[in-house]
Order: C-alpha cells, then sequence, then structure tokens
C-alpha cells in the first residue's frame, strides 16, 4: 500500500480502552444515521435556490471556511491567495490555492479542521489519500469530476447528508426571497434566522442609516426609540411568518440592563444625531437588547446568545477584506450578571426560551450549566467556532451534565459556512456523545439502557425541542 493511501478509522474519536469501546460503538451505531438537525449556521440560502455546481474544490474546501484559512494566513499565506474576499479565482489560482493547502497539510495535524476536512474526502467523495504536495493535483481533479455530476449538486448533498432542517443566519431587512422560493421548489426545510446586531449598536457610525432601512423594511418611522422598537416588532413577526424559529445575538457581552423609559428616548435621539457617548451608546445598546428579549416573549422566537468575541482584530485585514476572514478573537465574558435584568424581566415568561453560548469554557460549569439548571427559559449551548471541537466538546458535557443533565442542552450546533462540513461535524459530535456516555456506563454511573434511551434523542430530538422546530417531516 502506498504511504499516501489513507482512510479514516471507523472508531476515531472513540475510547481507547477496549471494553468502554465496545460500548461506545454501539450507542454511536444507533445514532450515526439520523437526520441532521441544523438550527444554527451561515449556508446562503441561494446555494440551495441556484442548485449550481460547485466551481471548484478550493472555492468548496479553502474559500468560505475561515477555520482553514486563518491557520494558513498564520503561517504567512495571503488570504487574497486562498480567494479571500476576491471573487471567484480562475482555474490556474484555484489549483495553486490548493496546493498552499498541501503544502501547509501537516500544520493541521490535530485539529479539528483537517478532521472534518479528512472526513469529507473519505465519506463525501470517496478518495482514499492523505493530501499532500505528491497527491494534490490527483485530489484535486478526482474532486473537480465528481462536482460536475448531478449527485453532487448542493440540494442532492443536502438529501445526501441527510439535513432535516437547516437555518440560515439573515439581516432584518432581508425580504427572505430565496426562502420563499426555496419553500416552493424544494422538499429540503431551510429556515431564516433573525439576526439584528447591527441595529442595536448606536456606537455604529452608519445607525441613523441602518435605522432608516429597518423602518423602511417595516413601513414604521424609526426616528423615534418607539418606532424603532415597533419596527423590531414587525420583522420579527415578518421572519417568524417565514419560517424562523430563533432570533441569534452576537454583541461584545451579553448585557440586558434597561433604561427608564425617557432615558431610552434621548440616548436613541442621540444617537441618531451623532452625538451619543461611548458609556451611553452601550448603556442603550444593552437595553435594546433587553427588548429583544421582551419582543422574544411575545413571537415566541428562540433567542440564542453568542457573545464575547472582539471581531476584526486586525484593522488592516478588516479594511482590506472585511469581516469574517478569522480575526474574530474570543473574550471573558460574564452571564451571571449581565443576564440577570433579562431574566427577572421574561426568565419566567411562558413564551420566553434562550440558549447561552460561549467560548469560554470556565462559563459552562460555573454560568450557564447553573442558569440553565433552574431556569425553566434557559438552555445550555453546545461548543462552537474555536471550542467546537473533539476535546472540548467533551469537556462540555463533562462540565455540564453534572448539573443539568442532557435535556437542558441545545443539541450539537454546526455554525458553519462550509456546506459540506455539515456532516463530519454532526458525526463528530455524535461519535463524542457516544464515547461521553460510554465511559458513564462502564464506570457504572448510568445504566446502559439510559445511555441507549439519550443517543436516540440527543442528535436530532433534543434540537427539535429546543429549537420549537416540531416533529420530524
Amino acid at each position: 500500500m502506498s504511504n499516501d493511501a489513507f482512510v479514516p478509522h471507523p472508531d476515531r474519536l472513540l475510547p481507547a480502552d477496549p471494553a468502554v469501546r465496545e460500548i461506545a460503538r454501539s450507542l454511536y451505531e444507533l445514532e450515526k444515521d439520523q437526520p441532521i438537525v441544523s438550527p444554527h449556521g451561515h449556508v446562503d440560502p441561494r446555494l440551495l435556490l441556484d442548485d449550481e455546481p460547485f466551481r471548484d474544490p478550493t472555492s468548496l474546501f479553502i474559500t468560505p471556511d475561515h477555520y482553514v484559512n486563518r491557520l494558513m494566513h498564520a503561517r504567512g499565506v495571503d488570504l487574497a491567495d486562498l480567494g479571500v474576499a476576491q471573487g471567484p479565482l480562475d482555474e490556474k489560482a484555484s489549483r495553486r490555492a490548493w496546493h498552499l493547502l498541501a503544502e501547509h497539510w501537516h500544520a493541521y495535524a490535530g485539529t479539528p479542521s483537517r478532521y472534518w476536512m479528512e472526513h469529507e474526502f473519505s465519506e463525501v467523495f470517496g478518495l482514499e489519500t492523505v493530501l499532500n504536495p505528491r497527491t494534490a493535483d490527483a485530489m484535486y481533479d478526482e474532486i473537480a469530476d465528481k462536482l460536475t455530476r448531478p449527485e453532487f449538486r448542493p440540494r442532492a448533498l443536502f438529501d445526501q447528508f441527510r439535513i432535516e432542517v437547516m437555518a440560515t443566519t439573515d439581516d432584518p431587512v432581508d425580504d427572505l426571497a430565496p426562502h420563499d422560493a426555496l419553500a416552493a421548489s424544494f422538499t429540503g426545510r431551510v429556515i431564516p434566522t433573525f439576526r439584528p446586531d447591527k441595529y442595536l449598536e448606536p456606537a455604529r457610525a452608519d445607525f441613523p442609516e441602518l435605522v432608516a432601512a429597518l423602518g423602511e423594511s417595516a413601513g414604521v418611522d424609526t426616528g423615534t426609540y418607539d418606532g424603532h422598537l415597533e419596527a423590531m416588532r414587525t420583522r420579527r413577526l415578518y421572519f417568524r411568518d417565514h419560517g424562523a424559529v430563533s432570533s441569534d445575538h452576537a454583541h461584545i457581552d451579553p448585557g440586558t440592563e434597561r433604561l427608564a423609559i425617557e432615558d431610552a428616548r434621548r440616548l436613541y435621539t442621540a444617537a441618531l444625531e451623532g452625538t451619543i457617548g461611548a458609556d451611553e451608546a452601550v448603556a442603550l445598546r444593552r437595553h435594546l437588547l433587553a427588548d429583544q428579549a421582551r419582543l422574544a416573549a411575545e413571537d415566541g422566537l428562540v433567542m440564542t446568545l453568542h457573545p464575547a468575541v472582539s471581531r476584526n482584530h486586525s484593522d488592516a485585514m478588516f479594511e482590506k477584506f472585511g469581516a469574517d476572514v478569522g480575526f474574530d478573537i474570543p473574550v471573558a465574558v460574564d452571564y451571571v450578571h449581565h443576564l440577570r435584568p433579562m431574566l427577572n424581566d421574561v426568565g419566567h415568561a411562558e413564551n420566553f426560551r434562550t440558549v447561552l453560548f460561549t467560548i469560554d469554557e470556565t462559563v459552562f460549569s460555573r454560568e450557564i450549566a447553573p442558569l440553565a439548571g433552574v431556569y425553566p427559559s434557559v438552555y445550555a449551548g453546545a461548543p462552537w467556532w474555536f471550542i467546537d471541537s473533539p476535546d472540548a466538546i467533551l469537556r462540555f458535557r463533562r462540565a455540564v451534565s453534572e448539573t443539568l443533565g442532557y435535556t437542558r442542552t441545545s443539541g450539537f450546533i454546526d455554525d458553519t459556512r462550509a456546506f459540506c462540513s455539515i456532516p463530519a461535524r454532526h458525526d463528530m459530535s455524535r461519535r463524542i456523545d457516544a464515547t461521553h456516555l460510554a465511559g458513564l456506563v462502564a464506570e457504572h454511573r448510568m445504566r446502559l439502557e439510559d445511555a441507549v434511551e439519550l443517543v436516540a434523542t440527543l442528535p436530532t430530538q433534543q434540537p427539535r425541542e429546543v429549537f420549537r422546530l416540531g416533529e420530524s417531516a
């Protein structure tokens, strides 16, 4: 066998101990073929609407995935050479980008990015070769050839991946026409998500223009704070009527302290006039986020919080490439104090529900698990982004399960723009859950019957329930 031959091991991520591994295998078998429920992600709905063949391996695996290109950039590769913010690369440039990945492939050893891509190479494209400079062209050619076939178009892959529901992330002023067209022409369930962050940030220089656009889309005058609130109410209902089940919020902190109504009106006017101070802008932003919680208690959209990320850390990279190219860095988060006003306001409301995410692992056991373990409206969100990796997911299960069990968790969240990585990420999560539960069974801390029941519900039924998605179609 050639040294270049490689197929991922069938027991990957399962326990090294043979006795525990046998239990994990049996649990994994019960969940591996369950449908995928993806209630938070960033795939463009037009990908499925247009259903055009993927252009080339680079545009599929490298360009849209900042998990992949950020590490190459850290090793000295220009993001422009990977197609980031450059538009489609021609054949020569695309192949060169693929060679860059091959040249740096060893640097991904042990990372989830490599794990996911090896899964995709093997399980989606049927490749049995390790990527390196010797094999790069042959692998590129084989993937490119398969991308021309009908069974590798986006809709066919959606079905092949057994995706039951996939949520996108959408601007509040979007007309959601691609979602409407998909609903009329495609059997797969693709739903929007309401993402109002930039319309809640009074410190932005373009805040007046943004809220004017919000008002136009809602048919409401947003020249006053009360108009802003009504426009948000209108647009949230529009999204709900078009299939949305959640709103998503990713501010630097999850503060929800309310202002006196007269102060909110005064600061909103100052924001439109460009005279609001920095501290005042923070106070108003927290008040506007608290408004979103009240609206969630009215309309039933599940409120997901993904806070505490310093966005666009490199000014030069932001100016050259724009947002979302990997220069977002985690910071510490305080849920206990920041959410207290919101939870005292609507935390016991019958229709309110929130899912808390973090990339600060200490927060799982110290804050999120205790909050989700006592408030009926609070759920612990799965690890995402920098910690949606095997070890971190296992640590998450161990950190939260002793406090809140499994029914107070969100189900896995793939949070990806890289369409073909969706099944790889969900499979990884299922293997880790099987490993975690098998350890408890082997230590006689859980009956095998209970573990079997859990793996029957965790991958698919749990996110259906948390995100109010209804039963399987």
